[in-house]
C-alpha cells in the first residue's frame, strides 16, 4: 500500500504561521487516511520553528534557487530563515525516503510547500509561478507534488503505483 505524504495544516493541524489550520474535505483524503496511507509533514514547524511565527517568503526567485543558493527565504522582520526552511525540506525528504513515498500532496501559495505557486516576495499578498522549498527537493528527487487543489488527480497517480 503506497503511502502519501500530507501537508499537517491541511489535516487540521494548526501548524501554519498565523497558528491555524488549512483543512482539506476530501473524500480521497478521509479515504487514505482511513487506510493508513497518510503521512503527515510540516516542514517548517518539524525544522523547530514556532506556531504562530512571521510570514516568510522566498525573495529573488523560488525553492530551486533557494536549493541552487540563488534565492533565500526571509520573514516579514528581514529574518534570514533560508537554512530552517532547507533543513525542513530534507526532513520531508527523509519521511519519503523512510517510507518509500512517491507522491506528496502539499499547500500551495506557502514557500516550503507551494507546488506550482508561491507569493512573491514582497510581502502584498501577490503570487507567482513557483514551488516551495520542500517542493522543489521532494521533485528534485522523484516524488510527484500535488497542491491541494489538485487532490483528485494525486489519487489516480496514488491507485496508479
Amino acid at each position: 500500500m503506497e503511502k502519501v505524504l500530507v501537508s499537517a495544516c491541511l489535516l487540521g493541524r494548526r501548524v501554519r504561521y498565523d497558528g491555524a489550520a488549512k483543512s482539506l474535505v476530501s473524500e480521497i483524503l478521509a479515504q487514505w487516511q482511513a487506510e493508513g496511507r497518510v503521512v503527515a509533514v510540516c516542514p517548517e514547524v518539524d525544522a523547530g520553528l514556532p506556531t504562530p511565527r512571521a510570514p516568510a517568503e522566498i525573495v529573488t526567485g523560488d525553492g530551486h534557487g533557494v536549493l541552487a543558493g540563488s534565492a533565500r527565504v526571509v520573514d516579514r522582520c528581514g529574518v534570514d530563515l533560508t537554512r530552517v526552511f532547507l533543513k525542513g525540506a530534507s526532513l520531508a525528504l527523509q519521511l519519503c525516503r523512510k517510507h518509500d513515498i512517491k507522491v506528496a500532496v502539499l499547500t500551495e501559495h506557502s514557500p516550503s510547500c507551494g507546488s506550482m505557486q508561491i507569493y512573491d516576495g514582497s510581502f502584498s499578498g501577490e503570487k507567482r509561478a513557483g514551488a516551495g522549498v520542500t517542493s522543489a527537493l521532494l521533485r528534485q528527487h522523484g516524488v510527484q507534488v500535488f497542491g491541494q487543489q489538485d487532490i483528485v488527480e494525486a489519487g489516480r497517480v496514488v491507485e496508479a503505483l
